[in-house]
């Protein structure tokens, strides 16, 4: 018998809308907001301590925490130290999984993932984990982010050896096929089957791009963040002696572990008995995304030793300074704009108030309007508080303006519902720039902010005056030296320089059927 196995299951959720291969989620559906990055999820237990743990439902939990960050897909693969068994569908953490799926998860070891697709389509060949059969046993892999030399990785490989279309595919064929026991020697302390390790240490170095790994063979769980560290990774510890790798640290309290450090820029640890082994893979060159705290991380999430709320707030404050007016109340747009909205109004005594009412139903599943629905002003996210705003000077805040049709749309709805200005103010920069990292923001051209003016976007959405948080009032309030961010989405400074080929979200799918 094979000491590694996958399970597939043909996709049972092939109704989910999709937009142009994208899940639609705002108050417009035909516009696109900043798409998430992917969550990534691992743990750790002694093997004498799985039937407690439950490591296939502690994986389950921590994505439903990191559901923010991909809501494609969703996968987990489960070592019973012996063999590795995937399971993985499209929609959401809890469309995909349930008890009984579960349950049928044993083992000591986990890796999950929530996709949001940056190369490759939203399909269920690209979901992940990824598995790959190796000379010792299987690989499972996850991954956040997208690398710059997917080309040049996937020149390396066999004719054929791909069978999904992702930069993750090729990572995990790769590492399956690369360093074996023989070719090259453990770290000192390290006990355990040097086959992963030995593949990292050749392959990871020549990876370029943004990439946070959470991976594992049937006794060892590792993990892998880039030199630059742009997407971030944490490690926590359980009380029975276990670890657990997560996107994010409000991953880490929801199921119960410790916050420890974070992965460092260009390391790699191994988690098994023996512990905790940590080792270089290259030079850490912190180059950490800034718009994790503009929208992607959850607000009680901490990077960096910085909350994410706190960091909000305090721009909302800067914002309110920078850009002052003369107003009735303060209103958010729920919920990106809530803390830096508490903000401006702290600064400028203006009072904070609810004037548009979120419907949490509506996700990421709605069924598409037609034109005609359209017309007749159907609100599917967002709707006014006309007793609140009615003859208010407004002060709207949200975290970004992409194309600009959300925000046309919310001043619009706040004037029909009677207020008597409405003033937008911006918790970022204007989004000028293409992120090639891990975010889909929409091309150059698409944004608002790349072709047009501060004065010319308030035109086109009609708001009385238009302000954005300046990039220094942004990175200060981040407490993130500049040189330690990578802030290419709004200066088009790219920390990694990017080659034309690999700016294509489907080139790998070039020439496929």
């Amino acid at each position: 018998m094979r000491r590694s196995e996958q399970v597939n299951r043909a996709s049972r959720l092939a109704n989910v809308p999709l937009r142009n291969g994208r899940l639609s989620h705002d108050i417009d559906p035909s516009d696109r907001p900043p798409q998430d990055a992917c969550g990534v999820f691992g743990v750790w237990v002694p093997a004498d301590q799985a039937s407690r743990a439950e490591v296939s439902k502690l994986t389950y939990y921590g994505l439903y925490a990191l559901q923010h960050r991909g809501q494609e897909s969703a996968g987990i693969a489960v070592s019973d130290g012996s063999r590795i068994v995937v399971f993985k569908d499209m929609g959401l953490v809890a469309q995909v999984f349930d008890e009984s799926v579960l349950n049928t998860l044993r083992g000591h070891i986990a890796v999950g993932h929530c996709r949001y697709s940056t190369t490759g389509s939203p399909t269920w060949e690209n979901a992940q984990p990824t598995f790959r059969s190796t000379d010792t046993g299987g690989l499972a892999l996850v991954h956040n982010g997208n690398l710059i030399n997917t080309p040049e990785l996937a020149a390396r490989l066999e004719p054929g050896v791909l069978t999904a279309t992702t930069d993750t595919e090729v990572l995990t064929a790769l590492l399956a096929t690369s360093g074996t026991a023989g070719e090259d020697a453990p770290a000192a302390g390290d006990t355990a089957d040097p086959g992963p390790l030995a593949a990292a240490r050749e392959i990871l170095p020549a990876t370029r791009g943004a990439y946070s790994l959470v991976f594992m063979d049937e006794g060892t769980l590792y993990a892998a963040r880039d030199p630059e560290g742009i997407r971030p990774l944490v490690l926590g510890n359980l009380e029975d002696r276990g670890w657990v790798v997560a996107s994010e640290t409000a991953a880490l309290d929801i199921v119960g572990a410790r916050f420890v450090r974070e992965i460092e820029p260009g390391e790699m640890v191994a988690i098994d008995g023996a512990g905790v082994r940590s080792e270089r893979f290259a030079e850490a060159r912190p180059k950490g995304c800034l718009f994790e705290y503009v929208y992607l991380a959850r607000p009680d999430t901490t990077i960096a030793g910085r909350s994410v709320q706190a960091t909000r707030v305090e721009v909302g404050r800067r914002l309110a300074r920078e850009h002052p007016v003369e107003a009735d109340m303060v209103i958010p747009t729920p919920e990106s704009g809530t803390p830096a909205a508490i903000g401006y109004a702290e600064a400028s005594g203006i009072p904070y108030g609810q004037g548009l009412v979120k419907n949490s139903y509506v996700g990421r599943t709605f069924i598409q309007p037609s034109q005609t629905i359209r017309q007749l002003g159907i609100r599917l996210k967002l709707n006014p508080l006309r007793e609140t705003i009615e003859g208010k000077r407004l002060v709207v805040v949200d975290d970004s303006i992409v194309r600009g049709n959300t925000q046309r749309a919310i001043v619009s709805m706040l004037r029909d519902a009677g207020a008597a200005e409405v003033h937008v103010r911006i918790s970022s920069p204007p989004v000028a720039w293409p992120c090639f990292y891990g975010i889909d923001f929409a091309t150059r051209a698409e944004l608002i902010a790349g072709n047009l003016s501060v004065e010319e976007i308030r035109d086109s959405i009609g708001a009385d005056s238009l302000g954005f948080i300046s990039l220094d009032e942004l990175i200060s309030a981040s407490r993130i030296p500049k040189d330690n961010l990578c802030r290419a989405c709004f200066d088009g400074v790219y920390p990694i320089e990017v080659e034309q080929d690999a700016r294509g979200k489907h080139l790998l799918e070039a020439g496929r059927s």
